[in-house]
């Protein structure tokens, strides 16, 4: 299958940029360069913003019936050409193609969930409780044409979370999209044009990233800033939307913490936390990182893991047989490299991998350290690799404590068979999303976000909806 160059959508038309720059896109598994990207300069950018904000005023002015029938189009068109988005996100990206063929297909759910609650933005009448002849509304507006900034580790899933609840709303959007990853997300786009959605409801820019958000966020067309990556830009985003009293959520990073209780399944938590820890070769956001597991029980769940990170099959994302592919660039290899480093320095023990593949291609071992101490970086900063980092703790609340250490809080996990030590790992961990017993199952009617500084607002569920509207009391006395 031959990889598609990827242009710019502006106004309805796919197009080249006006200066015709052009970055290279590279297959991570080869490193060799396998196509281009268009790199939107500042014209580019204000015929963007001119047509999301045309284009709001008539996506605003259709009734949810209209939007919900070509959301739900486009979401018949993402699953008839799933396979053909997969290969090019496994070609762009380099996660396994299952991995890949999943992602498009759970996009396509995502639409379809929306499209449905689109028809329940509600408001609600309100006694006035001076006088009957008043009558007091709640209203939900769109909030106005939206800027949304996605990363390159879920090409398709990061907008999709964001551009359907704004189109089921009523918004419009203008979507900057990963330089890295971009033929993928540009497919996604491309299945809302052909489903009818109207001229500049969808914008699609690449380039670079600092310029366009320094540009956009502050331009008085965009009203709404949605942003998912690391907390530290997140953090400068949000606080230029601040300036300019522009609503934002952000979905930043995580650093999830595993606790294993001395009387969890041992079995389900291996095999549960080893597909976790190195599905998307560990570039998740919610991927499990810090294992703390209970002394009693330590080294047969690390000898566990090691045992399941040797096992797997590290290869081209394209093969069959391939369960784990590569890094997305050189940049992560080099992070993975400082990372362990520092560890082993440290006095980590390692179990399992720690070394980059030999051969071409952004390939690193799964790797299984023991012993690491709370102040290597690796028990830190987010790996955003396949690391597991794994120490022991004597109490549950001792656990709980370390989880809660760091200023992250998106996701986190525990495991054991006790109702009492499930409610307090429920009660005291501090993360937004917690799963115990099993995997991470993000889906669109349960809401998606952290607490602290892993961000605030929803991508998903109800609330993720109420990022993109504006609620206004309307008060008429009828006399």
């Amino acid at each position: 299958m031959h990889y598609t160059d990827t242009q710019l959508l502006i106004d309805g038309e796919w197009t080249a940029a006006q200066d015709e720059r052009t970055r290279p896109v590279l297959n991570p598994a080869t490193g060799e360069e396998i196509g281009t990207v268009a790199h939107a300069s500042r014209p580019d950018l204000d015929r963007a913003l001119a047509a999301v904000e045309r284009g709001f005023d008539v996506w605003r002015a259709m009734t949810p019936a209209a939007r919900s029938r070509i959301m739900r189009r486009a979401a018949e068109l993402v699953r008839e050409r799933a396979d053909t988005i997969a290969r090019l996100m496994t070609m762009e990206q380099g996660k396994p193609l299952s991995e890949s063929l999943g992602e498009t297909l759970a996009a396509a759910d995502i639409i379809d969930w929306f499209a449905e609650e689109g028809f329940r933005v509600y408001g609600r009448t309100v006694p006035s409780r001076h006088d009957l002849a008043v009558r007091q509304l709640v209203v939900k507006d769109p909030v106005g044409p939206v800027a949304a900034f996605a990363p390159w580790n879920f090409p398709i899933n990061q907008v999709v979370r964001k551009l359907a609840p704004a189109l089921a709303s009523g918004c419009s959007m203008l979507v900057k999209a990963p330089d890295e990853t971009p033929a993928s997300p540009a497919e996604l786009i491309r299945a809302f044009h052909d489903a009818g959605i109207p001229d500049g409801v969808l914008s699609l820019v690449y380039g670079t990233s600092r310029e366009i958000s320094a540009y956009v966020i502050p331009h008085p067309v965009i009203r709404k800033i949605t942003f998912t990556g690391s907390t530290e830009v997140g953090k400068q985003l949000a606080a230029l939307a601040g300036l300019h009293m522009k609503r934002s959520s952000m979905e930043l990073g995580g650093h999830a913490p595993v606790i294993v209780c001395d009387d969890a399944d041992l079995e389900l938590a291996i095999a549960t936390m080893s597909r976790a820890k190195f599905r998307n070769a560990g570039q998740v956001c919610v991927s499990p990182t810090r294992f703390l597991v209970d002394e009693k029980v330590v080294d047969e769940f690390s000898d566990g893991m090691a045992r399941a990170a040797k096992a797997l099959t590290v290869g081209n994302g394209l093969a069959e047989t391939t369960e784990m592919g590569p890094l997305a660039n050189a940049r992560r290899l080099d992070s993975m490299k400082a990372l362990q480093a520092d560890a082993e320095e440290k006095g980590a023990t390692v179990l399992a991998g720690g070394r980059q593949m030999a051969g071409s291609g952004y390939f690193w071992e799964p790797t299984v350290l023991t012993d690491v101490p709370v102040h290597a970086d690796v028990f830190n900063d987010e790996p955003f690799g396949p690391v597991a980092a794994i120490r022991s703790f004597r109490d549950l609340d001792e656990a709980i404590v370390e989880a809660n250490r760091l200023s992250f809080g998106l996701a986190g996990y525990g495991f054991t068979r006790s109702l009492a030590h499930a409610d307090a790992l429920t009660r005291g961990v501090e993360v937004g999303m917690m799963w115990i017993n099993m995997p991470s199952t993000p889906s669109a009617e349960l809401p998606f976000g952290g607490v602290k500084e892993s961000g605030y607002g929803s991508e998903g569920g109800p609330e993720a909806m109420e990022c993109y509207l504006n609620t206004r009391t309307v008060s008429t006395l009828h006399r």
